[in-house]
């Protein structure tokens, strides 16, 4: 019976990681190794405390080591205009923007038959009993067959709630070329064009 090497459950370890093949797990694990026995200690006690003191904001469902977050927590923020977004990471990637003032909501997912996630696999209910105090949800699902399915369901259970639901635009990013871009690239490019 072959026993595994520490090396090979190391690169085991960053392989079960999203989106590490097996190359970069190899050089994740070969590099950690050329580190100082403080720096891996270091390393390792960093995702320890990530695991032990980040938790799910009980507002809006995002990562944060303080209930509530900060943004939930913000008087500056205006609290009438939720973003609903797929997953935490999605927070940041809205506050690099700084653009947008209001709140979010993390629904953790997507709607996605085929995979078994239904409406109540998600943070949908929490949405709801928000709503009260809302102007307006905008919708900031991805692009994709599930992320539009769940930004019209979303629709359709808060219209008749009164709140004035929006969806971002989609289309063609800055600098990229018409000739490259896929047919619902550019059919959303069309949908959603303003006047100038």
């Amino acid at each position: 019976m072959a026993t595994t090497s520490p090396l090979t459950k190391l690169i085991e370890q960053f392989r079960s990681l999203p989106g590490i093949g097996a190359k970069t797990a190899a050089r994740l694990a070969y590099h950690v190794l050329s580190l100082n026995k403080e720096q891996v200690a270091a390393l390792a006690q960093a995702i320890i405390n990530a695991k032990e003191k980040i938790t799910y904001c009980s507002i809006c469902y995002s990562l944060t080591d303080k209930d509530p977050c900060a943004v939930c927590s913000a008087a500056a923020r205006d609290h009438t205009k939720i973003c609903v977004i797929e997953q935490p990471q999605d927070v940041a990637a809205m506050e690099r923007t700084h653009k947008y003032q209001g709140v979010y909501h993390v629904l953790h997912g997507v709607l996605s038959p085929l995979d078994g996630v239904g409406p109540e696999d998600l943070r949908i209910k929490e949405l709801l009993l928000r709503v009260p105090n809302i102007e307006e949800v905008i919708i900031a699902t991805n692009s994709t067959v599930e992320g539009e399915a769940t930004a019209m369901y979303l629709a359709r259970l808060l219209k008749p709630l009164g709140v004035k639901v929006t969806r971002i635009a989609h289309g063609l990013p800055v600098g990229g070329d018409i000739e490259y871009a896929d047919e619902v690239t550019l059919s959303k490019a069309l949908e959603n064009r303003r006047e100038m």
